[in-house]
């Protein structure tokens, strides 16, 4: 949904992320291209295809997020399996001392209406694990310039949780709106909107409004409006959101310093709280090893990394992934094994 509040980029340096060890989900968000033609002054210069639309709100500090490690704890076992060229199944066994030990089933499916060389539709994705939990999403493109999506979770018997997302692509900006858990009944629910525009190539600039009402709200209902910026070179970005009413303040920078080196620095600031978080992270590829190594650390002095490595001629990746909170002394190591 993007960065609507600050309970939501605020995290606490002992939590311990655990996203499980899935293979990337497809390609739904590719900007926008159209054909301009060089001024060169001879005829029949071919025309030159230039990302002009600036992509989604939400996904400002997309590139500097994907360096950060995924780290977990304990055992995983992950056997994915393609049925088809549009359908796929996981199997994902978890076996943690900090957390419950569970088996999760999950399928992706992707359609057949062709919308560019890297994109089809409709997008379905969903998980269930051995509690009942489920996971469902799915994405589709009405037209070339219109996606919606889809997301709903739940637990045995009930739907805690729905968004329904429309994003419209023109050939310069892009605007989002999203409601989530939304209850006519109570009048209740979360309405956000977004719009991002390209200024020059370069620089883009946007605005989020987030609307909530509900009787755990204090006060009934809260608005709170946010701008945002990115700035970006051929090997670089620095992106930036400040919610003045909320008092906070994220940026985030992104350098791909070589072909085997990308480094990323992420600063969370909470003028209210007068705390500020600061995390740099990279990312080293290793091709003749077959080797992708991302690491972190924070100004909490936590640390974390993964270690992927593919153990050719099989199908299997083997991953090994370490954190540790110097200041509460906690720390936790895992492994895991990704087959298919």
């Amino acid at each position: 949904m993007g960065n609507v509040s600050a309970a939501e980029l605020s995290k606490s340096a002992s939590d311990l992320p655990s996203p499980p060890l899935l293979p990337p989900s497809p390609p739904t968000d590719i900007p926008k291209k159209i054909k301009v033609k060089e001024t060169s002054g001879s005829a029949g210069v071919p025309p030159v295809e230039v990302d002009v639309n600036p992509g989604l709100y939400e996904d400002l500090h997309k590139q500097t997020k994907e360096l950060f490690p995924q780290v977990f704890e304990g055992a995983k076992v992950i056997v994915a399996k393609g049925l088809s060229s549009h359908f796929q199944i996981s199997h994902t066994i978890t076996l943690s001392t900090f957390t419950p030990s569970v088996y999760r089933f999950g399928t992706t499916y992707i359609g057949t209406k062709q919308i560019s060389p890297t994109e089809s539709f409709p997008v379905l994705l969903g998980d269930i694990d051995s509690s009942g939990n489920m996971n469902a999403n799915i994405i589709h493109a009405i037209n070339q310039r219109i996606r919606a999506k889809l997301v709903a979770q739940f637990q045995p018997n009930k739907c805690v949780g729905h968004q329904v997302s429309l994003d419209y692509k023109g050939d310069d900006f892009t605007a989002s709106l999203t409601t989530g858990n939304v209850d006519p009944l109570s009048s209740s629910g979360l309405l956000v909107a977004h719009y991002l525009q390209r200024i020059t190539p370069s620089l883009a600039l946007g605005a989020e409004i987030m609307y909530q009402r509900g009787q755990q709200v204090p006060g009934g209902e809260i608005a709170i409006m946010s701008l945002a910026g990115r700035w970006s070179g051929d090997k670089w970005q620095l992106s930036a959101n400040l919610s003045p009413m909320a008092g906070n303040l994220h940026t985030c920078f992104y350098q791909k310093v070589n072909d085997t080196l990308q480094v990323g620095v992420e600063l969370e600031t909470s003028i209210r709280m007068a705390e500020s978080t600061a995390t740099v992270a990279y990312q080293i590829d290793i091709p003749k090893a077959d080797v992708v190594f991302r690491g972190q650390l924070d100004s909490n002095w936590c640390i974390g990394a993964v270690i992927e490595k593919k153990l050719a001629p099989f199908p299997f990746t083997l991953a090994l992934s370490g954190y540790g909170n110097h200041v509460k002394s906690q720390y936790r190591f895992g492994i895991g094994m990704i087959i298919g």
